[in-house]
């Protein structure tokens, strides 16, 4: 049996870039694997564990601003 890793929304700040890993299904909206700020994603989204952090930037890609 696995251990699971999760991480909850207060371990992210509001304004933290994380990373999706898997679908997430709302009522109102459906989010796609991929890079969100935290703020926007859904608690539930948290509570399963689909979340995690991304690792720090290094180099020169530290000067890519965040996406749109």
């Amino acid at each position: 049996m696995s251990i699971e890793h999760r991480q909850f929304r207060r371990s992210f700040l509001p304004t933290e870039l994380v990373e999706l890993r898997q679908v997430c299904l709302t009522p109102g909206r459906l989010f796609e694997p991929g890079k969100y700020i935290a703020g926007d994603l859904p608690d539930i989204a948290f509570e399963l564990g689909l979340v995690d952090s991304l690792p720090p930037v290094k180099g020169k890609n530290q000067q890519i601003g965040k996406p749109d």
